[in-house]
């Protein structure tokens, strides 16, 4: 479709793009009006902004296939799953955002909500992107306003060390990555992703091993977003120094969005035939070590930490570890359980950080120590809240974490990477330790000398009530997530 047929099917990121203009201009009204303190309406107007970008993605559901904007983005089932995923994640980082103490009353309260709601915008546009310069255009677009949502704490050293860190590790990613491009676009003279899926099984065999070499170098700036090993050094340090509800956005939406890039771009518009000239290479193999060495380091990393959010972030690290077996088989089976487990690491993992947010907001603190005791210190239903996350984090049954990890260790078994599987069990194993060691400090362990009692009101609960609800009940009624991830599986071949 041209520009102007493509609108049409362009809602939802329209929405947000006025929804940034509007929350600059009603910042700079209200700087001018109240001096530096914008108050909570900029927040307020992110909030509608995000809950009304789910209604026409809503809307999308159905539609038939097609190219937008002259082959830079394509709708299809599978982008409509990562931008409800992806709207969700916007929603509930703003949400977050607003009972924030590290960001609320801030002078530059605004802006952040208005890097808040771009960022959301290019993930959006990352999830669409069939096109070699789309992708790193929006990739690109995510990070920028990433580096900045981490430093937005500008008096806290740890939050302008943690942006520094993040900006050296993304511009060495991002630069091998338009590198890789470069030769994709060179071999295959193609820039969208049917067109790279119709060149590579002509490449004779002398271009296959420049072939996979452009792979690797794609797939670094891919790993940096996902946070897989080797690409992963950037992700404690960010997650420990950004503010929370930020911390909770890269974590489940920027992952989700790297994620539907990784299988958009390996699926290379579903060409069986692409598929077999992939396997060719040691494509397979080389995801297959990725997917080894992220779920390894990032358990046993998590062994040792002190720090929630830290802890959190070497879980997540071992998350994308999970996540990447599923992306190893190459298959539609593999493509729909990372799906399903994206959808379920999604509830869990935005859960146990809204829990940690809210403990740092009435005790100041995020270390684990922090925790001694709190469901004997009035903090109760948050402790329990928490316990169901982390559990099901471990993948214990029958918690919707469990699920999320059959589906990804089935798909496996069936393609016998029973070796991979294996490990993955292994790991899950791991995880367990460092899960239970938190829930042991809430209900086991006496509180810290002259530990404060924990004040969390009830209507602070209300998201994480839901979440938790999501958590226990998924394993009883997952058919409808099943049939959802059905079908966005198939990916348009253009």
């Amino acid at each position: 479709m041209d520009a102007n047929a493509s609108l049409a099917l362009f809602r939802p990121e329209l929405i947000l793009a006025a929804a940034i203009l509007v929350v600059i201009f009603v910042d700079l009204f209200l700087a001018r009006e109240r001096g530096r303190t914008p108050g909570p309406l900029p927040g307020r107007i992110a909030l509608v902004a995000a809950v009304a970008t789910l209604l026409p993605t809503a809307g999308l559901l159905g539609r038939a296939p097609a190219w937008l904007f002259d082959r830079m983005l394509v709708l299809d089932g599978f982008t409509v799953f990562f931008k409800m995923l992806l709207g969700l994640a916007l929603v509930a980082a703003v949400m977050m955002s607003l009972g924030s103490r590290e960001v609320r009353g801030q002078p530059n309260e605004g802006e952040y909500y208005t890097l808040l709601l771009s960022s959301g915008l290019a993930m959006f546009l990352m999830a669409a992107a069939a096109n070699l310069l789309m992708a790193y255009l929006s990739l690109e677009f995510v990070s920028l306003t990433s580096y900045v949502l981490t430093g937005f704490l500008r008096h806290n050293r740890r939050s302008g060390e943690a942006a520094l860190k993040y900006l050296i590790y993304g511009g060495v990613a991002s630069g091998a990555m338009i590198y890789g491009m470069s030769w994709v676009f060179g071999l295959t003279g193609a820039m969208d992703y049917a067109g790279i899926a119709a060149a590579i099984p002509t490449l004779d065999a002398a271009s296959r091993p420049a072939l996979f070499l452009a792979l690797v170098l794609v797939l670094a700036g891919f790993g940096y977003k996902i946070a897989s090993v080797p690409f992963h050094m950037w992700a404690p340090d960010v997650y420990t120094g950004a503010p929370i509800p930020v911390t909770a956005l890269l974590a489940v939406g920027s992952k989700a969005a790297g994620f539907a890039m990784v299988l958009r771009f390996f699926a290379f518009g579903g060409s069986a035939a692409t598929v077999g000239a992939l396997r060719q290479l040691p494509v397979p193999e080389l995801l297959s070590v990725l997917a080894v060495a992220t779920m390894t380091l990032g358990n046993f990393a998590a062994l040792a930490q002190t720090n929630m959010k830290r802890l959190l972030a070497y879980s997540s690290i071992a998350h994308a570890g999970y996540a990447l077996l599923g992306v190893v088989v190459l298959s539609p089976a593999g493509l729909e359980s990372v799906l399903f487990y994206l959808a379920v690491y999604y509830v869990m993992n935005l859960g146990a950080f809204w829990i940690v947010m809210l403990v740092a907001n009435t005790t100041g603190r995020e270390d684990i120590d922090a925790y001694r005791g709190l469901a004997w210190r009035g903090g109760a239903l948050p402790a329990w809240a928490l316990a169901i996350f982390l559990f099901s984090l471990a993948g214990l049954p029958p918690l919707a974490g469990f699920l999320g990890k059959f589906f990804v260790f089935w798909a496996g078994i069936e393609a016998k990477l029973y070796a991979l599987v294996l490990i993955g069990l292994v790991n899950s194993v791991v995880s367990l330790y460092y899960y239970a060691r938190v829930v042991k400090a809430m209900f086991l362990d006496d509180p810290e000398p002259g530990a404060a009692r924990v004040h969390i009101r009830v209507f602070e609960l209300g998201a994480v009530g839901v979440l938790s609800a999501v958590t226990l009940v998924l394993v009883l009624r997952f058919d409808w997530l099943v049939d959802f991830v059905h079908g966005a599986r198939p990916v348009f071949p253009g």
